[in-house]
């Protein structure tokens, strides 16, 4: 199972490393990884995709939680919450094929944001789920290149959609 975990940190320089340290010390593995400053420039937040079971992760908490740089952790698994990803992907467009990944693009609501001779960079800022169906369409195509910047998400508070 993937979780989503969240967590608010000091704004401190060596925070990140001894998280993944604690994670890595154990064994742990972290699909994602996405830190940046929160509205308050001291604080941080991290957004980590991590599989492993709900002993492991009751585990792995716990000891977020005893980091002195941890403000707050929250497993949003099991909770409501919106999650965006961004992708950028080259992907080998000869001029005859272009128009039809740019449709395909369009069909997931993705950019064409660069156009070279034999190939094109296509934009995606999706939930992962649709990003993974961007990519079996794409698939066809030959990709070249391929960046994503992990999952980031905000919980969403209890009663609304």
């Amino acid at each position: 199972m993937k979780h989503v975990i969240t967590l608010l940190v000091e704004n401190q320089p060596g925070v990140l490393a001894r998280i993944v340290a604690l994670f890595s010390g154990r064994g742990y593995n972290i699909e994602s990884l996405n830190v940046a400053p929160t509205q308050d420039a001291t604080v941080s937040r991290m957004t980590m995709t991590v599989p492993g079971d709900d002993h492991v992760l009751d585990q792995v908490t716990k000891q977020l939680n005893k980091l002195v740089d941890v403000i707050k952790v929250a497993d949003l698994t099991k909770k409501r919450y919106q999650s965006r990803e961004l992708m950028l992907i080259e992907v080998a467009a000869t001029p005859e094929k272009r128009a039809e990944v740019a449709e395909l693009a369009g069909l997931f609501d993705a950019k064409v944001v660069s156009v070279q001779e034999r190939s094109l960079t296509v934009q995606i800022v999706a939930d992962p789920d649709r990003i993974a169906d961007f990519l079996a369409v794409m698939k066809p195509f030959r990709l070249l290149e391929m960046s994503r910047t992990g999952v980031v998400t905000v919980p969403r508070a209890e009663g609304k959609e």
